[in-house]
């Protein structure tokens, strides 16, 4: 979990838990339970950014050509001294660049409520070239924290093709009515709780196994935005375009 700086394809998909099951059983020849977690299971919260104009949100829900994210995450139950990952999330069309640093949860914290002219060479992170960008989007935009998204996560890396992933996601939550993640992953569904969001992840291209695999269990790539789905849940009465709150039902739009 500690790379900072990587490039990689993502293919994304809804799909029910029984297709996760069975895409499961049919990748074992191919694929073991990732290093991080127990034997790849793992819980991820993060904290997730935004503008008072929700620059943000209309630019992922647009599908900019370039589009990006900020958060600050961090994985399974942690206090206040644990370890968070501060990173900016950027795309072109399927091509995903992510950039971030290692920190001590309450440094960022301090980043982030601080009013003083603070050198960011005083804080303790692993990165001050990343943080420095992050310093920049945030102040380019006027980024707040907005909301929390946690889920629970499931995740594979391939046996021969150690550049392959796969991950789902599971009891997708968000809140925005505590922003501090040394609380716990708790907040209200924004995905029907019988889907899971599967992601491909690849330096190249998808290998031909996979394919097939995802083919016989009719399983369809489809925009699944966890940020889009959950501002839309916790904030829908207050985007100028009508979005009705609701979670994304199977069938549903995301």
């Amino acid at each position: 979990m500690a790379i900072e700086v990587f490039t990689r394809r993502e293919q994304k998909y809804l799909i029910t838990r029984q297709q996760a099951d069975d895409l499961i059983a049919g990748m074992k020849p191919y694929m073991r339970a990732d290093i991080n977690g127990n034997k790849g299971n793992y819980t991820v919260s993060s904290l997730y950014f935004e503008s008072p104009e929700n620059t943000i949100y209309y630019e992922t829900k647009n599908k900019l050509r370039f589009r990006q994210k900020l958060r600050l995450r961090v994985y399974d139950d942690t206090d206040i001294n644990g370890t968070a990952f501060f990173e900016v999330k950027q795309k072109h069309k399927k091509v995903v660049n992510k950039r971030r640093m290692v920190l001590p949860l309450k440094e960022a914290y301090r980043y982030l409520v601080s009013t003083e002219e603070c050198p960011l060479e005083e804080y303790e992170s692993s990165n001050p070239q990343v943080f420095r960008e992050i310093d920049h989007f945030r102040s380019l935009y006027n980024l707040q924290p907005e909301m929390i998204v946690s889920y629970d996560r499931s995740a594979f890396h391939g046996i021969d093709d150690a550049d392959l992933r796969v991950t789902f996601d599971y009891n997708l939550r968000c809140r925005n009515n505590d922003l501090f993640l040394e609380n716990g992953p708790q907040g209200e569904h924004f995905i029907d709780n019988d889907l899971v969001v599967l992601e491909v992840k690849v330096n190249h291209s998808v290998p031909l196994w996979l394919t097939r695999i995802l083919q016989t269990l009719n399983c369809e790539q489809r925009s699944a935005s966890k940020y889009c789905t959950s501002l839309e849940l916790l904030k829908g009465e207050y985007l100028p375009n009508g979005i009705v709150k609701e979670t994304v039902q199977i069938g549903g739009g995301v």
